[in-house]
This record gives C-alpha cells, structure tokens and sequence, in this order.
C-alpha cells in the first residue's frame, strides 16, 4: 500500500536562521509563492514573535498564499501566550493556518536551559495546547531535542499534549545527534504506541544535518512510520542545515519499492525553486550537492559520458528533466573521450567528418582541452576549421584583448577592446554597475540581444584567482548558455566568460548554414 508523506517546508523559518540569509517581506511573498507552486503540503512562513517585520510577513503569505485550501501556512510559537497569539493572529487569514508550538524535552533542555523540573515542563507544553486550541483546531507540537531525550519522558509529554489536542506530534532530531537505525527505532517506538493513543494524529520528523545525517535520518523515520518531515529547499538551515527537501522527494520517487510512499511535490518545480532561495538568501548551492548542485548532472568522464551516450541508465539514475532541468550536461574536458566529442561536433552541426578527420580534430581538442577547464563549443568550431577549409568564415569569433573598469557610485564606466579576425573593436559604455557597463560594452560590439540570468565569482585559490560564472540567455538562439572563465582579475574573468556566452551564440548562428554546406 503506497501512503502520501507530507511535505511541511521551513525554509522561510528554520532556513531563514542562517545569517546573513534575511529575506524582506517581498522576497518571503515570492519564495512562498513558489513553495506553493512546488506543492508542497504546509509552509512554516516564520517566527511572528521575533519582529514585527516577521510578523507582517508572515501575515501577507498567509493572506496571499494561503489562500487556498491546497496548502497549510503556520508559523512559530515558543510556549509561552504572547509567541502563540502573534503566531494566531498572523496566521489566521489563511484557509488551512496551523500553530505551531515547540518545548524542549531532553535533560539538557529542561534542566540547563529552562532551569525547571521535567514536571514543570511538561504542564507548561500541555497548557500552550490548550491554549492554542482555544484559538485553532489545529496544534502541532515539537518535542525539541527529541533524540536525546529519556524516552519514557518524551512518550509521557506525547501523551499529554495529544490528550490536551495536539493534532500532530512532530519528533526533531535538533541537533543532528542521531543516525538512521536509531532514529528510526525511536520513531518506530513513538509510532506504535500514538496509534493506540490516537489514530488520528499526525507523527513527523525534523532533522537537522550536523554529522551528515539528516536526510537518511528522515527517510530511515519514513520507513518507521512518519507520516510528515519537516524539511528546507537546499537543506539550508541553521549549522549544518536541515533536511533537503529534494533530495526525499527524489529518494521516495526513485525508490518507490523500499519506501512504499509518494508525495504531492511537482519534481519539475525542483530547480526553479533551488536557485530562487538561493539567489535571495544569496547562498550558494555547493557544485556537488545531490539533486540541486550545478554537477548533479554533469558528466566530464570520459567513461561516464560514453556509458551516457549508449545508454542513460549506465549512470543516471533520475532525468534531469523530472526536477526542471533541460537535460544532462557533457563537460568537455581533457577527461573526455571520441564518443562525448563526437557528439558534441554533431550537436553544432558536423556530424558528417569523416574518420580521418575526426582524428585530426580530437588530437587537437586535447591539446586545448589540457590548456583550459573547460572546452566550448566555439572552441569546437575553430579546431575544425583549420580543417575543413569550404567552412563559413573561419576568424568570426571574438577575442578579449584588453579593459578598463570604473566602479563609482556615481558614473560605472567600462572600456573594452576586442578582436574578430583582423579587425579590432574599441567599445565604451556606462551601466548601474561595473559589471552591467562592462557587458553593455561586449554586447554593443557583438550586436547580439543578451539577457543576464546569473552572474557569479568564486574565489577558487587562496583570494588571488578568481572564477567567474556567467548565465545568458541569447534571444535569437532561445538558448541558456553555462559558461565560466578563470582569471586574477575578477573583471577579466567577468569579461572573459561573457565573451564565451557570446561566441557560444556565434556558433548557433553558423550552424544551420555549415550543415548545408557539408551535407
């Protein structure tokens, strides 16, 4: 029997914690808006109490957001009056709303951070229910630092709250303390003694990530009984983050023989939310993360890319497509093999060189590909048309020679000169910034309508090297071009990677009519 698993998102609460990770009301609005659209089941949307600036965030997502009976917005209450009435007053526009209540019950909580007797805290949990239920049907209570706590205490305050009117019990492992075969007994434990309690109530998990842990924590508690996890788009949160939202998803879609579950996430919203939380929350996905991370589905191997090439299931084991990507993506390296470039000469229209030729063309694709990190499709087209001389124009890429940037709060100038061929380019133009005039610059010279969707630096030696990353979209092409150059000069690095966007557009304009010329 598959059972549906809720998905309760607290990004904007728990995620939001991190510092320097602050959203305004408006970025909150848009992520929740876009949590929504994910589908996930309830969306935690802050902590009302912290600030009235939460507080009034919180209020617009209810309002805006919950407006639907397809989704539950709650909020935050430590249990105390005051944090449970600014929880309900804030949420209460919303269809579904839910308080949320939290006390902690380990030793460690009750006795070094309350300084009060177990006895003492369990009444205090159990009188912010009631309270609380004076005010909405629905309760969730966390069990704060659930997995090192006594167990008989932790079933003993359980009990009472459920008896109080708590609808749904959720279990954190708050500090990352726990590993999976634990966790899941414990959960296991809790699951079969509420069902003879109440059936009806609800049993999650929230984990955090501090060993490593959080994600097989939550699936290991799925597999125990948990009906609901708490988790974070990017696995953000506080430490060393929460839950990853995607990556259950992903495991319970991929693996549906072990978990026996599904959820009512829309996979192919994955991505769009992922890079939206991190461009507001301006944290950066690490490159390797599963699911979400920029080389989750990049190949560069050249065993890899030609067990990928032959079939797709040698060594992915989800389509990009089902989280909102395109498609996978074959770096070209000095790792790659004939198969991977062969494919990629046929992706910007030679597909028909002959053996000899092809040879020739990857002899010199590794000689460049042992000079540069990455190699480019434009880079492609000028091996190539040292040899094949009916080739369209051979010189039409373009090639940085040198820049001056300005940065000043008043005028952000910038200078460029470019070389196509035997001709030379000089270019001067003004922006909001140092890097909007220097791409203002570059796009006047190539006469091509790019739109930025990403610009990043990354420092990638000890702060004397740095790699830029450049997104574009090319209108003409309807086309996302990844690109990056590395260099000591962050804007040299900025220009040298656009100028990669830019050739990379050439070619899609040179390639319908080389396919002509060489069929």
């Amino acid at each position: 029997m598959v059972r549906n698993v809720s998905i309760f998102d607290t990004t904007l609460r728990d995620g939001e914690q991190v510092p320097g990770a602050k959203l305004n009301m408006k970025e909150k609005l848009e992520v929740a808006t876009q949590l929504k659209h994910l589908g996930v089941d309830f969306i935690e949307a802050g902590f009302p109490s912290s600030s009235t600036g939460d507080f009034q965030a919180v209020k617009e997502i209810a309002t805006k957001v919950g407006n639907s009976e397809d989704v539950v917005i709650t909020a935050l209450a430590r249990a105390v009056k005051s944090d449970i009435d600014a929880v309900y007053e804030s949420i209460k526009y919303a269809k579904n709303p839910l308080i949320h209540i939290v006390l902690g019950t380990s030793d460690i909580h009750v006795e070094k951070k309350f300084g009060k007797s177990k006895d003492e805290i369990l009444s205090k949990g159990v009188e912010a229910v009631k309270y609380a239920k004076t005010l909405l049907p629905d309760v969730q209570y966390s069990t704060e630092d659930a997995s090192r706590s006594d167990f008989e205490y932790l079933w003993n305050t359980i009990e009472a709250v459920v008896k109080a009117g708590a609808t749904i019990i959720n279990i954190p492992d708050t500090v990352g303390f726990a590993e999976p075969e634990e966790f899941g007994h414990l959960i296991y434990r809790i699951n079969q003694r509420l069902i003879n309690l109440n059936d009806q109530v609800i049993l999650s998990v929230h984990c955090h990530n501090d060993l490593g842990m959080a994600t097989a924590n939550t699936l290991a508690a799925i597999k125990n009984g948990a009906d609901k996890v708490e988790c974070t788009i990017n696995g953000i949160g506080e430490r060393a983050g929460n839950t990853s939202l995607e990556e259950v998803v992903m495991a319970i879609k991929t693996k549906p023989s072990i978990y026996k579950a599904e959820t009512k996430i829309v996979t192919k919203e994955i991505m769009k939310t992922s890079k939206l939380v991190s461009n507001l929350m301006g944290i950066e996905v690490q490159p390797n993360k599963a699911i979400t991370g920029e080389n989750a589905f990049a190949h560069s191997s050249g065993i890899h890319q030609d067990g990928l090439l032959k079939s797709r299931d040698a060594y992915e084991i989800i389509s990009p497509k089902d989280i909102g990507l395109d498609d996978m993506e074959l770096v070209l390296t000095a790792r790659s093999g004939r198969h991977a470039v062969k494919s990629a000469l046929q992706r910007i229209g030679f597909g028909s060189l002959t053996d000899d030729q092809f040879t020739v063309i990857f002899d010199d694709f590794l000689e460049i590909a042992d000079q540069k990190k990455e190699v480019y499709s434009h880079d492609l087209y000028t091996i190539v048309a040292r040899h094949l001389k009916n080739l369209a124009d051979q010189h039409c890429f373009y090639e940085l020679v040198d820049l001056q940037v300005i940065s000043n709060n008043q005028f952000p100038s910038a200078s460029v000169k470019v070389k196509k061929g035997d001709q030379i380019f000089n270019q001067s133009s003004s922006g909001t910034g140092p890097v909007d005039a220097l791409y203002t610059a570059l796009m006047e010279i190539s006469g091509l309508d790019i739109s930025l969707h990403e610009y990043r630096i990354t420092s990638i030696s000890r702060g004397k090297e740095a790699l830029g990353k450049v997104k574009l979209q090319v209108e003409f092409a309807d086309e996302l071009f990844t690109v990056q150059a590395a260099d000591e000069d962050i804007m040299k690095a900025s220009a040298l990677a656009f100028m990669n966007a830019i050739n990379m557009a050439i070619v899609k304009q040179l390639q319908e009519a080389n396919i002509q010329q060489l069929g």
